[in-house]
């Protein structure tokens, strides 16, 4: 089995972890390796084991929680295992299977589990399983349902990749399906039947001509977007088609629900036959909160909104506030150039370790 060492520079650590693979639902491995080393390098933490998933946290009866969260799963390897290395001193580059999405940030959180011992909030460390695959297996929701409270706290950190920047709340996202029926018939007599295919210039057209909200809370900008996403239809080279499918993707403003979203999704498309096939709720970014506002501070004033979807939401749903902050471009998430600045992990490693610990 691996061997971690928690006290070492959190781009060691991310190296490290990164040589570990852990595809989805192949993460024992690698839970193996991060709940020897919390137990053996942070005596001072409570650790448990929930599946694939690992979990820490002190008891100090601080006046508040902060919850800091990392999916320790991949997407499956793309010809980028084992980690290389670029560069050196300030200018080193971690290349690999996750560097940015997202072992960078379990590195820094498994760095702080064990060196800080006195934080100024109770801490809580999940690290968790299935991440990149289908909501249903998401180790959250699992953890969620077997010990809840070890979700619970005043501000959730997600280590997902933001430039190192904290990006607070999120989009919500939902995915809906356009049917339209036709009538099959020879394409040599074509008058005969009706293009299902064709019944979906009326429904294009709309999204073409779509304009987007522009959304601002608490200071930060939020962008919708409506989208074609997908076209299915056809039978044969030379049959008109009698169904056609249009598959649609919304991305709204957590200041919508997500009945409040579909409703406004209905509105668009009014007339055809629409089904939501997929929907997950947004995240406010509460930065009014005073949790919030020091990590703010912490890390020099600045927060941006994001912009997609991400685990924050499941944190904002229990009632509490939750931003992003990781290292690594997220652009660069799932494709074979994944890479992250040794610099930058130290960057997030620092600003959290400014925000935990206790002021002297």
């Amino acid at each position: 089995m691996s061997t971690l060492d928690l006290h070492a520079d959190p781009a060691e650590i991310t190296a490290a972890l990164v040589d570990i693979a852990s595809v989805s639902g192949a993460e024992a491995e690698i839970a193996d390796a991060v709940e020897t080393a919390l137990r053996a390098q942070a005596p001072h933490l409570e650790v448990v084991r929930n599946g694939a998933a690992v979990l820490a946290r002190t008891r100090l009866g601080r006046p508040s929680r902060v919850v800091l969260a990392g999916h320790l799963d991949t997407v499956p390897v793309n010809e980028n295992l084992p980690l290389h290395r670029t560069g050196s001193g300030a200018g080193e580059v971690l290349h690999g299977l996750g560097t940015v999405d997202m072992k960078g940030g379990d590195a820094v959180f498994l760095h702080l589990a064990a060196a800080v011992t006195e934080p100024r909030h109770d801490l809580t460390f999940v690290f968790y399983d299935c991440e990149e695959v289908e909501a249903a297996r998401n180790g959250l929701g699992r953890i969620e349902r077997e010990l809840p409270d070890w979700l619970r706290g005043d501000l959730a950190v997600v280590g997902e990749p933001s430039n190192a920047v904290i990006e607070a709340g999120c989009q919500g996202t939902l995915r809906a399906e356009l049917r339209r029926a036709g009538t099959r018939a020879h394409t040599a007599r074509a008058w005969m039947g009706e293009n299902a295919i064709h019944g979906l210039a009326e429904p294009l057209r709309r999204l073409a001509e779509y304009r987007p909200r522009v959304v601002d809370i608490d200071g930060l900008t939020y962008r919708e977007g409506l989208q074609a996403v997908r076209v299915a239809g056809g039978v044969a080279g030379n049959v008109v088609p009698d169904e056609a499918v249009l598959t649609v993707n919304h991305r709204f403003a957590p200041d919508r629900s997500p009945e409040q979203a579909e409703r406004h999704v209905r509105e668009v498309l009014d007339g055809f036959e629409l089904s939501v096939v997929d929907v997950s709720g947004g995240a406010l970014p509460g930065l009014h909160a005073p949790v919030v506002a020091e990590l703010v501070a912490a890390a020099g004033g600045h927060a941006a909104a994001k912009l997609g979807w991400t685990d924050v939401a499941r944190f904002a749903a229990l009632g509490m506030p939750a931003v992003n902050l990781g290292p690594g471009d997220p652009t660069l998430a799932h494709t074979r150039q994944e890479h992250v600045a040794a610099a930058e992990i130290r960057t997030v490693a620092d600003v959290l370790r400014a925000f935990v610990e206790v002021r002297r």
